[in-house]
Parts: C-alpha cells; structure tokens; sequence
C-alpha cells in the first residue's frame, strides 16, 4: 500500500481505547530563593497546564493521526474527573465510554518544573481493581461501542482499570467480530492477554514479564523471548521496543527487526502511547507486519526529538515515511 493510501486510510478509521486514562498537570516557574521555613527552592509559578495522560495521550495521538478516537475507562467523580471530561470536549472526542465512580480518585500527576528541571511530582491516584460491578457496566459500554470499531487497543498502566476478566471478555467479544486487539502492557496484567492480536511490550516489561533476562543487542535471544510469548500468550504477532536498537516484530511466519532512525533525542516520554497508536492503525489497514514495525518504529523515533509528551504529527510522518515506502 501506499503512503498516501495508508494516511488517508486512518481517516477512516475508529479505534476503542480501553485503559486507565489520568490527567498531566505541569506547574511552572522560576526558583530565585531558598524557603526560610525549610531548605527547599521556592517556585515561583509563571505558568499552568493540565492535559490528558496515560491512555488519554494514545488517544491524542489517534486524534492527530486523522482516526477517530473512543476513550472507555473509569475516572472518578470529582473535580479532576469534571476537568478530564472538559479536555475531552475540548479536543472533540466522544464521553460516551467513560463512566464516574465514587469509589476512587481521578488519577492526576502534578509536575512541579522550574527552568527545564524537574523540581517535584506529586501523584494523587489509586490502583485498586474496578469493582465488578464497574467492570460489568463498562464491559456493556465496550459492547456497544465495539460496533462500527476496526480495532482495540488495551492501553494499561497498571492503575486497575484492567482486570484478567475484562480482558478475557473483550478479547471474546472482539474475536467473534473480527476486530484485531493491540496491547501496549503493564506487569500486573502481563500474562493475562492470551489470544490478542499484537502485544507491543518494551524490553524491561518482556523481562519482567517473562522472568527471564537476556542481552537485547543479540538477535537470537530477542527472537527467542519474542517466540515464548507468542507461544506462552497464543498471540499473533508481538512488536518489541527495543529503545536506541529499534524495534523487534514477529509472528508466526516472518520476523524483522528495524533499526533505530539516527535522531537527536530530547524526550523519550509518550514514545511508547505513539508506537501503539501507529501500530493499531496500521494492523486496522492490514498493513503487513513489516510496514507495521517500519512506520511505528518512525513515529517513535520523530516525537523523541521534541521536549515533554506530544502527540505525532501526521504531516512529518507522511513525509518521513515517503522516504522508506516510496
């Protein structure tokens, strides 16, 4: 397929995104004193900004990409969770799938930065299991949504959203409609997503995940990790960031691995919330799994050049891409 095809293909598509989503607050300032009550910097705040975070970002970069986002998850029904409403209005993405609950916080991280250092990061969050109760009234959101979806991606941070049985219960649904899973995992439910179709872990969470470790500039060892999951999972094809080596894909038939685009790296921050979206897309349009690795491997690479968590840019990705398809 061609570029073109391939990018005017997103626009026609619309993605379910079932994860634990938050919010990115960022505070900043100038430091000029020490606190005389304790010895701490004093920041001075010049500017506020709160965005969408966790699988809001994937969402984002969806959105950028010319498809269609749906966001299901659960936030809280607080004042955080009124601002991440607001924000999804604010980009003109669909609430439909987000359900308020009492029983826990609306995740937020608050960054406290002065100059561009770091000063301080304060999370307020919970990551309990959704009750089930919670977990039945999202699952029926995900069966009405599923309808006119071309794919799924499972977006987990490990905050509770995700439980085995929500995964075994969607992985059936989508499996009797034909609609291809992509999983950008976490350790806690690591093992759990048996049968999706593209499971994109990064290096540390294959060996965490696996319990096993092996060197990731060999090629065999990467290949045979890669093969164990697969086989240990029943999964389709994996997809392996494999950080400044590139990334590793592989199903049953082929395996590549695609080296990392030489960049000058600000950020490394979001790459991942990238990889998956362009990866999700592109298994939407049947793309095959090397133009899948090709053009995610791409998109991760060009948002690393730009400071703090950002969503791609269609139009630098479709030029890029030209270069290596055309």
């Amino acid at each position: 397929m061609k570029v073109e095809d391939i990018f005017s293909g997103f626009d026609k598509l619309k993605v379910l995104i079932i994860g634990d989503v938050m919010l990115d607050s960022y505070l900043w300032g100038k430091v000029e004193r020490i606190s005389p009550e304790a010895p701490v910097p004093i920041v001075n705040v010049q500017k506020r900004e709160v965005r969408l975070g966790g699988a809001g970002n994937v969402a984002l970069n969806i959105l950028s990409l010319g498809a269609k986002p749906i966001l299901c998850s659960v936030i809280g029904k607080d004042l955080d969770g009124d601002s991440f409403l607001n924000l999804l209005e604010k980009h003109g993405m669909e609430k439909s799938g987000i359900i308020q609950s009492e029983d826990r916080p609306t995740t937020i991280k608050h960054r406290i930065i002065a100059g561009s250092q770091q000063m301080l990061r304060i999370d307020s969050e919970t990551d309990k299991e959704i009750k089930e109760d919670i977990t039945r009234k999202l699952l029926d959101k995900i069966d009405v949504l599923l309808t006119d979806c071309q794919v799924v991606i499972f977006e987990d941070y490990d905050k509770g959203v995700i439980t085995p049985f929500l995964i075994q219960q969607v992985v059936k649904m989508t499996a009797e409609k034909g609609i291809p899973t992509v999983v950008d995992p976490k350790k806690r439910n690591f093992m759990a997503y048996e049968g999706v179709t593209l499971f994109k872990p990064n290096l540390k969470e294959l060996k965490e995940g696996l319990k096993i470790d092996f060197d990731k500039a060999d090629k065999n060892e990467v290949q045979h990790a890669s093969d164990l999951l697969r086989k240990k999972l029943n999964i389709s094809a994996t997809l392996i960031t494999l950080s400044e080596h590139g990334i590793f894909v592989s199903d049953e038939n082929e395996y590549h691995f695609i080296p990392a685009h030489l960049r000058s790296i600000s950020d490394v921050s979001g790459a991942g919330d990238t990889v998956v979206s362009v990866a999700a897309l592109a298994l939407a349009l049947k793309l095959p799994i090397n133009q899948i690795a090709e053009l995610s491997n791409l998109a991760g690479g060009i948002v690393c050049e730009y400071v703090g968590v950002v969503p791609i840019d269609k139009i630098r990705l479709k030029e890029e891409a030209k270069g290596i398809f055309n």
